[in-house]
């Protein structure tokens, strides 16, 4: 199994940097969850929750999936510590395999550039969605001055719409609503946030 470098990071992982731009991606995402408070959503590669345990109270329910344990430790920690009582973790990688979960909702927020197999795992979560459930996606937009292995840099809207639609999503869109300094491999980058349904 690879070595996972989520795991060695886990207790560090919430430095302020990522704490000021977890509250950015935040803000732009409750604003797409109006009316969620019924619904169930999956925060896929949730981490330590930065994001996902900040959206707790504007749905149902919310589950962290991470494949890093430790990652997931800490998100626990934050559960108890706040009495969040409809957030759960769970220990999975999608890309290795699929449990038999639902949710009306699917979140990945700046996860989809770590995944090498970008079609296999939107097909696997087009699978856990309900029907009519929404996959919102939060990235880097395209960054020509990023080259890194075990990362994509970025994406660029037209490609990805096109793989969410040969998924099967549909009413695909996608903005970009964020511009930071070094907020990527410590290079200046713009994110944008997508939305589509099952």
């Amino acid at each position: 199994m690879e070595h996972n470098v989520f795991e060695q990071m886990a207790k560090r992982y919430d430095t302020e940097e990522r704490i000021e731009l977890a509250k950015v991606i935040v803000k732009e995402v409750r604003s797409e969850l109006q009316n969620s408070t019924s619904k169930s959503l999956i925060d896929y590669g949730g981490g330590t929750g930065l994001v996902g345990l900040e959206l707790a109270h504007v749905v149902d329910s919310i589950l962290l999936v991470d494949s890093s344990k430790q990652m997931l430790e800490v998100a626990e920690a934050k559960i108890s510590r706040n009495g969040i009582s409809n957030a759960k973790v769970l220990h999975s990688d999608f890309t290795q395999e699929t449990p038999a979960l639902k949710a009306d909702i699917i979140l990945l927020s700046l996860v989809l550039l770590h995944i090498p197999d970008t079609e296999k795992i939107l097909q696997q979560l087009f699978n856990i969605l309900t029907e009519g459930g929404k996959l919102m996606i939060i990235d880097f937009d395209k960054n020509d001055k990023i080259n890194h292995p075990k990362v994509h840099n970025g994406f660029s809207h037209e490609e990805l719409k096109d793989r969410l639609s040969e998924v099967g999503f549909t009413s695909i869109e996608m903005k970009t609503f964020h511009h930071g300094k070094r907020i990527f491999m410590n290079q200046d980058a713009s994110m944008f946030i997508s939305s589509s349904i099952k």
